[in-house]
C-alpha cells in the first residue's frame, strides 16, 4: 500500500476528544500518530461521527478543527484544517488568550497598588 500522506506522522498516544453540534456533543479518543496536518484515531468500540468536528487535545493544550478522511470499525483517520495558516486560532486557544491577559492586568493592577506608581 502506498502512503499518500505529505507529511511523515509520528506515533503518539494522547487522549483527545471531538466536539461537534455545537460543542453539545462530544466522543472521546486515543490520537494513536499525527502529523502536522492529520492523525489516526481509536475509539472504544463503534461511535457514530459527523464529518467535521473539532479535535481537543489537552495534554497539548490544542484545538483544531478537522474532518474524517477515512473509516473503519474503531478508527478513523482525519485531516486538519488550514494546518500551516498563520494568524487563525482556534476557539481553545483565543479562550486561553483572553484568560491570560485578564490575569496580566491584574498583576499590573496589583503591582501598582503595591508599589504605589498608581
Amino acid at each position: 500500500m502506498q502512503d499518500r500522506r505529505q507529511y511523515r506522522r509520528g506515533r503518539t498516544y494522547l487522549g483527545g476528544r471531538l466536539a461537534f453540534n455545537n460543542q453539545y456533543c462530544a466522543v472521546d479518543c486515543l490520537v494513536r500518530n499525527m502529523s502536522r496536518n492529520g492523525a489516526k484515531l481509536v475509539f472504544e468500540g463503534s461511535v457514530l461521527l459527523p464529518g467535521e468536528f473539532e479535535l481537543t487535545l489537552p495534554q497539548k493544550g490544542e484545538s483544531r478543527r478537522a474532518r474524517i478522511v477515512w473509516r473503519q470499525q474503531d478508527e478513523a483517520g482525519i485531516v486538519f484544517f488550514q494546518p500551516d495558516a498563520k494568524g487563525v486560532v482556534s476557539i481553545e486557544m483565543a479562550r486561553q488568550i483572553k484568560r491570560l491577559e485578564t490575569d496580566r492586568a491584574a498583576l499590573r493592577a496589583r503591582l501598582a497598588e503595591l508599589t504605589g506608581s498608581a
